[in-house]
């Protein structure tokens, strides 16, 4: 089959069509920065910068409105409402926020297939999830909403947020400073970490377009036509052989448990770590669109060198199983075992492995930076192979 299924269905990992508009736009105080960083435009401090952030759960809410469907319980969508609200607060960790932050969500639903006890386990979702980061010591408030009916839009639910910070200027993580001769440290993206009542497949969310067309069967496209694209060719539609119900192999989660798993925050973990070795941590990227080869968009003249990866979760090596996507792309689109990485000088990483995994979040070095002559580029080693990228190719 083809090697891109993720472009077949209508989906890009790397969004070239995007960045081919915003790469040529004004990129803030430090251009190198893995968000936009602007003055702070609301108090006029001339020490201070302003972020503001906006992304979703994208397509993973489907699942949610799946298993609705299926069994009637919507408490389901209480995990699409924490991963819309990690999708903005880990990208905003990468900046180094961890405080003062504001968030507001967008649900798009058609009134319809989306009933006031979704929306209800939406909301009063978003608010448990805010409030067990304030457990955790981070500064985060909701700053209210939008719930629109707007059918004419979208069969089922979209569910957006978009989160504003106010930091210290000098207290911002630029990964224009990401070079050669750095240690990256990965922070694995599955099991239970100690703020966690769950055990987590990993799968983030990011690639659940693929995903879940890739493990789920024909079924779930003539029972609930809705969820799919259907100018897609029929053969990448809902083409897996599993039900939402069936184990996942490897694992002791079901297939919809697995892709339900609600996206991992690392904000508690990066909080401890910026208040004692900000200053040996020259760079953080959230492995989240463009999977493990988003660091290819930060830093200057890097070959990026991954040659000690954690192991792949059961998650990925099913949907491979299942699809028989290439390597090149599994990278290209999932996270394959950590969704966040810290670039930090080598004697810092012992002190950074043990602060993650005093939050039982498994971390290893699992590679390092070298000076190139060129463009950034990446060279992953897996199962004997050596997979090159760059942004280019």
């Amino acid at each position: 089959m083809n090697n891109d299924r993720y472009s077949l269905r209508g989906v890009s990992s790397s969004k070239e069509e995007v960045h081919a508009v915003v790469d040529h736009m004004d990129k803030g105080l430090f251009p190198g920065a893995f968000c936009k960083i602007n003055p702070d435009f609301l108090t006029g401090d001339p020490e201070k910068c302003c972020v503001i952030h906006s992304d979703g759960s994208g397509t993973k809410s489907t699942l949610a409105y799946i298993h609705y469907k299926e069994t009637g319980d919507p408490s389901a969508f209480r995990k699409t409402a924490q991963d819309s609200m990690v999708m903005n607060v880990d990208d905003l960790i990468c900046i180094g926020a961890t405080e003062n932050i504001l968030i507001s969500s967008t649900i798009n639903r058609n009134a319809r297939s989306i009933p006031g006890a979704v929306l209800a386990e939406l909301i009063s979702g978003t608010e448990a999830f805010l409030e067990d980061l304030r457990k955790q010591g981070i500064t985060i408030r909701s700053g209210g909403g939008e719930t629109a009916d707007v059918g004419d839009l979208t069969p089922t639910v979209t569910v957006d947020s978009c989160a504003v910070a106010v930091m210290d200027r000098k207290d911002v993580i630029d990964n224009g400073n990401i070079t050669g001769g750095l240690s990256i440290i990965g922070l694995e993206s599955s099991g239970q970490a100690t703020y966690e009542n769950f055990f987590n497949s990993g799968i983030g969310s990011n690639g659940l377009t693929s995903a879940r067309h890739d493990l789920l069967s024909k079924q779930y496209l003539e029972k609930y036509p809705e969820t799919a694209d259907l100018t897609t060719d029929p053969r990448y539609l809902y083409c897996g052989p599993f039900s939402m119900s069936d184990t996942l192999p490897g694992s002791d989660l079901s297939v919809g448990d697995a892709l339900m798993s609600p996206t991992r925050s690392y904000a508690p973990v990066v909080a401890k770590l910026l208040s004692k070795h900000r200053d040996q941590i020259l760079g953080m990227v959230h492995c989240s669109g463009g999977g493990q080869t988003k660091c290819l968009r930060f830093g200057h003249n890097v070959h990026f060198i991954k040659d000690a990866l954690m192991p792949v979760p059961p998650i990925f090596e099913a949907i491979q199983q299942a699809s028989q996507t290439s390597d090149a792309e599994m990278f290209r689109v999932y996270n394959m075992g950590h969704r966040l990485e810290i670039y930090c000088q080598p004697e810092a990483a012992e002190a950074i492995i043990e602060c993650s995994q005093s939050f039982g979040i498994k971390a290893a070095v699992i590679g390092r930076t070298e000076t190139n002559e060129s463009e950034n580029t990446l060279s992953i080693s897996y199962k004997g192979q050596i997979l090159d990228y760059s942004l280019t190719h």
